[in-house]
């Protein structure tokens, strides 16, 4: 896959410190010397391509309110399925298929514990599927962020 230089910085310079305006995609325009559409318009084909699963804040879950770690055992035929119904919650996040009896994790974040559980509860109704939940006992810092060294030749992705 080939990226544009625009595409590239952003990747690169926003994975952390995306700015917290009401223009973001304005500021960063100004801040890379283009055009705040064609900053919108690259953020879109990286999504459209799946370089971005989102945009958007990652906050510290015992401020936020309630969090948790969730995952359901899926046949194995209905995991695309199943992950669409699960990914139309506003409060789901890092949604991903393992190799598991439990298949599919992803971790809800809502206002409260009451919130939280009427959530999980509004999952397996859509799903048909119990949901397993995983509370966090201990909290770790992980920063994700890297920088993609893209002068390399492109990687082939392998397909499931």
């Amino acid at each position: 896959m080939q990226f544009t230089s625009l595409q590239q910085s952003l990747i690169n310079r926003y994975q952390k410190g995306f700015p917290l305006t009401s223009q973001p995609f304005k500021q960063i325009a100004q801040e890379l010397n283009t055009d705040e559409n064609e900053v919108i318009a690259a953020f879109n084909q990286l999504q459209q391509d799946n370089v971005l699963s989102r945009i958007g804040p990652v906050f510290d879950h015992k401020k936020a309110g309630a969090s948790t770690l969730a995952a359901i055992a899926v046949p194995i035929d209905q995991l695309d399925e199943i992950a669409e119904r699960v990914n139309k919650f506003e409060q789901v996040n890092h949604n991903y298929a393992r190799e598991h009896t439990y298949n599919l994790w992803f971790v809800v974040t809502d206002s409260d514990w009451l919130a939280l559980n009427k959530t999980l509860e509004e999952i397996e109704q859509v799903t048909g599927l119990a949901v397993l939940v995983l509370p966090m006992e201990a909290s770790y810092h992980i920063d994700l962020s890297f920088d993609v060294d893209f002068s390399q030749a492109p990687v082939k992705r392998l397909e499931n």
